[in-house]
């Protein structure tokens, strides 16, 4: 890898330092943030009752010790229950600088609370934030996801001239991310995919996107598809790239983030640790 190309390399914690702490918890952001994390991923799900919630799967059941959809249960229903201890704290090897308290290992994460956390961080992290569909709010998250980035002065360009912007909004629905444009047009968007379909072959994107955010899958079986990205226009952003080899190969093909579970050895394997 070339020097000059490993320190330009974003590196997005992705669900927080999310191999080392359980994934969206406050422990998980705070230990990124001191991994040295250039960014934070987190996914965003709205309660039944109006609030932006970081958690990845529409059912609660995999990471926590409850049951049932994200969209019908209340915030004090999600407040009751451990998100946490599914995960062996210590299945790592590695522990986090301090200590965190039991409730930034098991409590459900808001957007809101992930923000004043960034905000409080005392050096500039950008925060990666993916919409999750399908859902029964179609449309109430992005404009829920809007109202809070407003709150905190964050919908909009970057305060400096040539800065990065703070936020991206991510998708995997084409859909979403054209409401995204639409409504703040400054943000960033990152169209998500799996898999490479004929009318994007050729490097193009869904309106209203302006980053490609190919699987890992997607870079080893297609390596070419990134250099036509690149032609078209677009910065590339890699998900989830976590073993060496990927990382060699996603420095190799020029890709733009790295978006990890393991921020701390991507960032050694960088030379930036």
């Amino acid at each position: 890898m070339t020097h000059a190309r490993q320190q330009t390399i974003q590196v997005v914690a992705h669900r927080g330092a999310s191999e080392a702490a359980p994934e969206h918890t406050l422990a998980a952001y705070r230990r990124a943030i001191e991994d040295g994390a250039d960014a934070l991923e987190c996914d965003v799900r709205l309660t039944a009752d109006g609030h932006l919630v970081c958690v990845h799967d529409r059912r609660v059941n995999r990471t926590s010790n409850g049951r049932g959809a994200v969209s019908t249960l209340e915030l004090a229903d999600l407040a009751a229950l451990d998100f946490g201890s599914w995960k062996g704290i210590e299945e790592s090897g590695e522990r986090p600088d301090r200590d965190p308290d039991r409730g930034e290992l098991t409590s459900v994460l808001t957007l809101e609370r992930l923000l004043e956390l960034v905000a409080d961080a005392g050096r500039p992290v950008q925060l990666a934030i993916e919409t999750k569909h399908p859902t029964r709010w179609a449309g109430r998250v992005e404009e829920r996801l809007l109202e809070m980035l407003r709150r905190f002065g964050l919908d909009g360009p970057p305060r400096e001239a040539g800065a990065p912007a703070p936020v991206r909004v991510m998708s995997f629905s084409a859909r979403s991310l054209h409401r995204v444009s639409l409504a703040a047009p400054a943000l960033p968007t990152v169209y998500l995919m799996q898999f490479v379909t004929p009318r994007l072959r050729d490097g193009r994107l869904p309106a209203g996107a302006g980053i490609a955010g190919p699987g890992m899958r997607i870079v080893r079986n297609h390596p070419g598809y990134i250099a036509r990205l690149h032609r078209a226009g677009h910065r590339v952003h890699v998900w989830t790239v976590n073993e060496p080899e990927d990382v060699e190969l996603c420095v190799r093909l020029g890709v733009d983030a790295i978006i990890t579970n393991r921020p701390r050895q991507v960032l050694a394997q960088l030379g930036r640790a």
